[in-house]
C-alpha cells in the first residue's frame, strides 16, 4: 500500500520536496506504532485525498483572482472606451492592445493611470459645459426676458455626459459667443434709445426717470442683482416712448412756430424794443430749424410756450389799442412798395379815407389792416409777374437817358477839342450811338411782352395808372415825327447852304463874323476847364426843334399828360421873300425838282 502511495502520481509530485521528507517521518513514526499496510494506505489515500482538496480549492481561488482580474482589465478597457468616446479622444490608443503578452495585474496597472487621467479631464470638461450652458440660458433668459437665475437659484442643467467632446464644446461656445454679441448689440440700442429718450425729455423739459421707469425699472435704478433688462418688451417699450415724444415734440414745435410767428409779426407792427424780444431769443431762433435740430434743453416745455402764448396776448391787447397808427403805417408801406413798382395803390384803403372810417367806428380797425396787408401781399405778387417787362422798361429808359445826352453832346461844337476828358465823351458816344440804333427793336420788343402779358393776365399793364402799351405807341408816333423834324430840319439847312453858296458865286463872299470863344450851353451840360464839354443826363431837348420824346418818366410827372397835346418847339422857317428874284432863280437851277416848286417865269 505504501509502495503503490510511494509510487503514484501523488508521491511522485511530492519527490523532492518537503512532502517527501514528511512522508517518510509520517511512516517511520507508523511503523514505530504498528500499523497495519491497509491502515497505512486508508491514511495514504486520505492524505492524497485532502492534498488533493487543497490544491482544487487554490486552483479555484486562482481562478476566480484570474477572473477578476479579466473582469477589472475589461471594465477599465470598457471605461477606457466610453471616456474616449465621450471627450472625443479618438487619437488615444489603449495600453492594452499594445501590451497583449503581458499580465492582467500589469495591464490593469498600465490602464488605470490612463482611465483616472481621462475621469479628471471629463469633470474639468463637464465644469465647462456646465458654465457655458449656465451663461447660454442667463443670457436667453435676459433676452427672452424671463431671469432664470433669480433669487440666486440655479435651475439643474441637463447634460448630455454621451457626449464632451471638444467640438461640442466648442458649439456651446459658440453660442454664447453669438449670444453675447446679440446681447451687447442690443444693450448698444437700449443705451441709444435711452439717450434719445434723455435728450428729447429734456427738450421737452419732462421727467427722464419717470418716463424709462414705466418702460422698465431696471432703465434708471441699475445695480448688480438687477442689470439692464436687454429684452424685445424693453426694446418695443423705449421705440414706443421715443415715437410719443416725436409726436409731442413736433405738436409743440408747431405750436410754438405759431406763436413765435405771431410774436415776430406783433413785434414788428408795435416796434418792441430789443430788450423786450430778448426776452424771448431763445425760442425765436427756432422758427427756421428742423426738429432734429432743436437740441436745447427746455426749449419745447410748457413753461416756455405758456410764456411765449402769454406774450402774445399781451401785445394783442396792446395792438387792439394802436391800431389806427399801425393801420397809417401799414398803408404807408403799399404805398412805398407800389411807388417803387409804378403800381396805382388801391384807392379805398387810402390814408385819409381810413382814417375816417376808424374814427367813425364804422370799419373794424382789424379787418381794415388785414385788407391793407393782403393788398401788400397781392402788389408783391403783381410785382413779381412785372419783373421782366420792368427790367426791359429800365434798360429802354436807361437808352433814352443816353440819346438826350447824345443830343446835346451833338450841339457842342468844341466836342472835338483836344482836352482833359474829350476821348471818354468819344468813347461814351458811340456806346450812346450803339444804344440808341436798339431803341426802335427795344420798343417793339416791349410792346410784344406787354401784350403777352396782358393776354395771360387779362388786364391793362399799367405804369403809374396809364397804360403801358399806349405809352408807347405815342412814343414810337412821336419818335418818327421827331425824326421827320429832323429830316426837313436838314433839308432846310442844307438849301440856306445852297442859297448861301449861290449868293456868294454871284456877289462875293462876305467876311464872317468872328466866332466867339464863348458859346450857349446846353441843358444838360457842363463845360470843363480845358474848354470841352461833359455831358450829362437830362429829361428833355429844349434846343432841339423836334418834339418831345414822351416816357413812362415823362408821363408819371405829367397831370393828365397823356390825354394833352404833344408838345412842339417851334423853328424859324426860311424866308424866301428876302431872296432876290436871280437868287431864287439861280436856287432853282441848282437844285432842279428838289424843291418840288415851280419855276419863275
Amino acid at each position: 500500500m505504501l509502495a503503490i502511495g510511494v509510487g503514484s502520481p501523488t508521491t511522485i509530485m511530492l519527490n523532492g520536496t518537503n512532502c517527501n521528507v514528511l512522508l517518510k517521518e509520517l511512516q517511520q513514526i507508523w511503523n514505530d506504532i504498528g500499523e497495519s499496510e491497509a491502515e497505512k494506505d486508508r491514511m495514504l489515500l486520505e492524505l492524497e485525498r485532502e492534498c488533493l482538496e487543497v490544491y482544487r480549492r487554490k486552483v479555484e481561488e486562482a481562478a476566480n483572482a484570474k477572473a477578476r482580474l479579466h473582469h477589472s482589465v475589461a471594465a477599465k478597457e470598457a471605461e477606457l472606451a466610453t471616456l474616449m468616446a465621450a471627450l472625443g479622444e479618438l487619437n488615444l490608443h489603449s495600453p492594452i492592445q499594445a501590451e497583449r503578452s503581458a499580465s492582467l495585474k500589469e495591464k490593469l496597472a498600465s490602464v488605470t493611470p490612463l482611465v483616472e487621467e481621462l475621469k479628471m479631464k471629463k469633470e474639468e470638461r463637464m465644469k465647462q459645459f456646465v458654465d457655458t450652458k449656465a451663461q447660454i440660458e442667463k443670457i436667453s433668459g435676459e433676452i427672452s426676458g424671463y431671469n432664470h437665475f433669480n433669487n440666486g437659484m440655479v435651475r439643474t442643467l441637463e447634460l448630455d455626459e454621451q457626449d464632451l467632446s471638444q467640438r461640442k464644446l466648442t458649439e456651446y461656445q459658440t453660442q454664447l459667443h453669438t449670444l453675447q454679441k446679440e446681447k451687447s448689440d442690443r444693450l448698444h440700442k437700449v443705451l441709444e434709445n435711452v439717450n434719445e429718450v434723455h435728450s428729447l425729455c429734456g427738450v421737452l423739459g419732462l421727467d427722464f426717470g419717470q418716463t424709462v421707469s414705466d418702460v422698465h425699472p431696471s432703465l434708471h435704478d441699475t445695480s448688480v442683482e438687477q442689470s439692464t433688462n436687454v429684452s424685445n418688451s424693453t426694446l418695443e417699450g423705449l421705440e414706443q416712448a421715443i415715437a410719443k415724444l416725436k409726436i409731442e415734440r413736433k405738436t409743440r414745435l408747431l405750436k410754438l412756430k405759431d406763436i413765435v410767428a405771431s410774436l415776430l409779426e406783433l413785434w414788428n407792427l408795435m416796434d418792441s424794443p430789443k430788450e423786450e424780444k430778448n426776452n424771448f431769443s431763445r425760442i425765436t431762433s427756432i422758427l427756421g430749424s428742423s426738429e432734429t435740430e432743436i437740441t436745447e434743453p427746455g426749449v419745447l416745455s410748457t413753461e416756455i410756450i405758456e410764456q411765449a402764448s402769454a406774450e402774445v396776448q399781451r401785445l394783442t391787447k396792446l395792438k387792439a389799442s394802436r391800431m389806427k397808427e399801425l393801420v397809417m403805417k401799414k398803408r404807408s408801406e403799399l404805398e412805398e412798395i407800389c411807388r417803387m413798382t409804378h403800381i396805382e395803390p388801391d384807392t379805398s384803403t387810402a390814408a385819409e379815407k381810413s382814417s375816417a372810417l376808424i374814427d367813425s367806428g364804422l370799419v373794424d380797425p382789424s379787418e381794415l389792416l388785414a385788407n391793407i396787408e393782403a393788398q401788400i401781399a397781392r402788389i408783391k405778387q403783381e410785382a413779381l409777374s412785372r419783373k421782366e417787362i420792368m427790367d426791359r422798361i429800365d434798360r429802354w429808359l436807361s437808352a433814352c437817358e443816353e440819346e438826350n445826352w447824345l443830343e446835346d453832346y451833338n450841339q457842342d461844337e468844341n466836342r472835338y477839342n483836344a482836352g482833359r476828358g474829350a476821348h471818354i465823351n468819344l468813347k461814351r458816344a458811340e456806346r450812346a450811338r450803339v444804344a440808341v440804333n436798339k431803341i426802335p427793336a427795344m420798343v417793339e420788343n416791349l410792346i410784344h411782352k406787354t401784350l403777352a402779358w396782358e393776354d395771360e393776365k387779362n388786364m391793362f399793364f399799367l405804369y403809374d395808372g396809364v397804360r403801358l402799351v399806349l405809352i408807347l405807341e405815342e412814343y414810337k408816333l412821336t419818335r418818327q415825327q421827331k425824326e421827320e423834324e429832323k429830316k426837313r430840319h436838314r433839308d432846310q439847312k442844307k438849301l440856306q447852304d445852297l442859297l448861301l453858296t449861290e449868293k456868294e458865286s454871284i456877289y462875293g463872299s462876305k467876311p464872317s463874323p468872328r466866332k466867339s470863344n464863348s458859346f450857349r450851353k446846353p441843358n444838360g451840360y457842363r463845360a470843363n476847364g480845358n474848354g470841352s464839354m461833359t455831358p450829362t443826363p437830362r429829361r428833355n431837348s429844349v434846343g432841339s426843334g423836334t418834339p418831345e420824346l414822351l416816357t413812362p418818366r415823362s408821363f408819371s410827372g405829367r397831370q393828365n399828360g397823356y390825354f394833352k397835346e404833344m408838345r412842339r418847339l417851334s423853328t424859324a422857317p426860311l424866308n424866301f421873300v428876302a431872296l432876290s428874284k436871280e437868287d431864287t432863280m439861280s436856287y432853282a437851277s441848282v437844285c432842279g425838282s428838289e424843291l418840288g416848286s415851280p419855276r419863275l417865269n
